[in-house]
């Protein structure tokens, strides 16, 4: 009987130090906000002719566990450029200067706001392909709403959420605020400088967590 309580006082210290451990180990929840992040493109309508001309230029690469804007041709989550947002998942539409997908990230647009949107919907969440990239391009469509002429100005469309799986298998969300330089809070297309994204963003660092 005493080497029963033994046994079993020795196993509980052993779990309550797992535990302790485990709670130790979790990251904490990564909550930034990210500003001027420069995504250009050529191409694209030309403003004095009105003609399409072929759209290139580099995708400006970002990556969730950094925070930062990266170069690398495969540590990468998210890329921009104007307009159109890509993640390192699935295939390219192999436009002039986009970049292999090299990694499993994906994507989806909830609706609601950065504190409502609590948790993954992983069955949403979709990679880019043959058909289309998975934030949809064109305004109303996905991210943003184009207002035209004669303002032409390009604003995040309120309540669009874009939550992600990264490439190395993390979470993270991301609300929209400005594609106008240091995010004006009336912006003028005639003025301001663009392609400057301005994002809130949180980062689940934590392996298997699908909330935030």
């Amino acid at each position: 009987m005493r080497k029963t309580t033994i046994y079993l006082t020795i196993f509980l210290l052993i779990f309550s130090s797992c535990s302790k451990e485990d709670e130790i180990q979790l990251l904490d929840i990564v909550s930034e906000k990210f500003e001027n992040l420069y995504a250009p493109q050529n191409g694209g309508r030309n403003q004095r002719t009105g003609q399409m001309e072929p759209v290139s230029g580099e995708f400006t690469k970002f990556n969730f566990s950094t925070g930062q804007i990266t170069t690398s041709d495969t540590d990468w989550d998210v890329a921009f450029r104007a307009t159109t947002i890509i993640v390192n998942g699935g295939v390219s539409l192999e436009t002039i200067d986009e970049p292999t997908r090299t990694g499993n990230s994906a994507v989806y647009i909830a609706n609601g706001t950065m504190s409502s949107v609590t948790d993954v919907d992983l069955m949403s969440l979709t990679q880019d392909s043959s058909n289309g990239y998975a934030v949809p391009t064109g305004g109303g469509n996905g991210w943003y709403t184009y207002q035209g002429p004669p303002v032409n100005l390009i604003s995040p469309t309120p309540g669009k959420i874009l939550v992600f799986r990264t490439n190395d298998g993390k979470y993270a969300k991301m609300e929209i605020l400005s594609y106008y330089k240091d995010a004006p809070e009336n912006p003028d297309a005639y003025t301001d400088e663009t392609p400057y994204y301005t994002f809130n963003f949180v980062y689940q660092p934590n392996e298997g967590v699908t909330s935030f």
